[in-house]
């Protein structure tokens, strides 16, 4: 698409963010892994670049560069974070590595007139940083825009053409004023918004088709907002060539499988959907595995060992489809740029290589709000859409050690009585996910004037946009304490309840 905006990624996490953040503003957004030929993506005339960071050092050997053709263009240039490092190492500034790096909230005080910062008329603002190296000298020709109490040149620009740099993330939701700088940029590259979910859901249609073609599609329903949105969209594209299992892994939430097959038949009576118990057969595989990156592998290969036999039952099956999303894809492998390994999904990272299907993923570029725009699109039901998320591996990576089946009845209930409480007090979509997880670990308590040695459990609760970044949600006191009261007294061996307050990052959302 002419006029787009091109994202070279040097390895960011935060990447795709930066198109989620420039789509959801109605401007196109392509991204090409950094090393990859320039002449062609050029010559689809993009409206400007956008420079990724990464978690590189700039001094590294073999460290991603910059392709002389960016900055010859002429075209306008974001550099963000290690894209504002390369920026200015290749036009003659000068860089550091700070020994600890800078990560996490900061002040950031803008000093000069720069279009990025007009209608911000802040002297400070609170942004996102995330680096080990900074620029201690601009190049030639640029200036600093902008610092913060530790860092002299947090941002910088070129005097005459339009280079922008950033070191901190304005993609972050936790960056003040980081929507508006984005979309400053493209507004000052001469770029018109006109790019909308409608446009995304008839492509994906499109493309289903033409990928399927007479093929045979099987899908597994989670349970989650993903797959069922996935579902949706491969039956628009498919219709009776979609044949959905929802796999009963015994890992699942209270009541979670006949809530959500009930729910879907009701919805579209004409979608195909089998449901399956497969809960002996995973929790005999799970016994004795503790480590979390195992726990995933041994789920992704029952999950596709159940799967062989339903497809067996539908005769020659072509196709495995999952409604894996971004996130997952970024935290598990690294498909754009060279970017760190956090963790892998049982539907991404732990599938078998010699996957008897071909795999279709038509979501693995999209982030949980946009998934819930297009299921809005597609006429999903809101109870369906606005269930809170849910991983792949479900409640194995909720209990903190070896799976067994008594600690994950424990679990279910005190999970319950979460939801259920927030949904009572009516925030459960002031909420991004709220859930709990069970702890290895024992207590001395009293209840009934008896000592116990009970189980402890830890309630995470987090509010986000993208899932990419999350802070711990704050909560009402009474709220906390009728999840503690419940819980103690509700749930049979469990005598202590904690409360998270980490933020992602440093942490994760989830413990495993």
């Amino acid at each position: 698409m002419a006029g787009h905006v091109l994202i070279i990624d040097y390895g960011s996490q935060l990447t795709q963010l930066i198109a989620r953040k420039s789509r959801a503003l109605g401007y196109y957004a392509e991204i090409l892994p950094a090393g990859l030929p320039l002449e062609g993506p050029l010559a689809e005339k993009p409206g400007a670049l956008v420079l990724s960071g990464g978690p590189a050092s700039v001094e590294e050997e073999n460290a991603p560069g910059l392709d002389s053709l960016i900055l010859s263009s002429g075209l306008p240039v974001l550099g963000i974070c290690y894209g504002m490092q390369l920026v200015a190492r290749a036009l003659g500034g000068r860089l550091s590595r700070e020994a600890s790096g800078e990560y996490g909230p900061a002040d950031f005080f803008p000093l000069k007139p720069e279009p990025l910062f007009s209608g911000l008329n802040k002297e400070r603002l609170r942004v996102w940083m995330s680096h080990g190296d900074r620029v201690e000298e601009v190049p030639p020709d640029f200036e600093i825009t902008g610092r913060t109490k530790d860092l002299p040149a947090a941002a910088m620009a070129h005097k005459t053409k339009p280079v922008h740099c950033l070191q901190f993330h304005p993609e972050v939701h936790h960056t003040e004023g980081g929507e508006v700088m984005l979309r400053n940029f493209f507004q000052a590259a001469g770029l018109k918004p006109g790019w909308k979910m409608s446009s995304f859901a008839r492509d994906a249609v499109a493309d289903i088709k033409k990928t399927v073609a007479g093929g045979k599609v099987i899908l597994g329903l989670s349970g989650g907002v993903d797959s069922t949105v996935a579902a949706v969209l491969l039956h628009r594209a498919v219709g009776s060539q979609l044949h959905a299992v929802f796999v009963d892994n015994g890992l699942l939430r209270s009541g979670e499988a006949e809530e959500v097959s009930s729910a879907l038949r009701k919805s579209y009576p004409d979608l195909n959907i089998a449901v399956r118990d497969a809960s002996e057969e995973f929790l005999r595989r799970l016994k004795g595995v503790s480590d979390p990156e195992e726990k995933r592998k041994v789920i992704g290969k029952c999950f596709i060992d159940v799967f062989k036999e339903e497809a067996g039952k539908l005769g020659k099956v072509d196709f495995l489809a999952q409604g894996t999303l971004y996130p997952d894809v970024i935290e598990s492998v690294s498909p754009q740029g060279p970017s760190a390994l956090i963790k892998s999904h049982h539907n991404v990272g732990g599938l078998p290589e010699n996957l008897p299907f071909t795999l279709i993923e038509p979501l693995k570029f999209l982030f949980k709000d946009e998934v819930r725009a297009l299921g809005s699109e597609l006429g999903v039901p809101e109870r369906l859409l606005w269930r809170h998320p849910f991983p792949g591996p479900g409640l194995a990576i909720r209990i903190i050690g070896p799976v067994e089946e008594g600690d994950l009845a424990l679990l279910r209930k005190a999970d319950f009585i979460v939801r259920e409480e927030l949904e009572s007090a009516g925030l459960a979509r002031e909420v991004w996910q709220a859930f709990a997880v069970l702890l290895p670990v024992r207590s001395v308590g009293v209840m009934g004037d008896g000592r116990s040695y009970g189980k402890a459990v830890v309630v995470r609760a987090v509010t986000s946009v993208d899932a990419m970044t999350a802070d711990w949600a704050r909560l009402p006191s009474d709220l906390l304490g009728r999840f503690s009261s419940r819980i103690i007294n509700e749930v049979p061996g469990i005598n202590r309840v904690l409360y998270d307050i980490s933020s992602k990052p440093p942490s994760t959302i989830e413990w495993e």
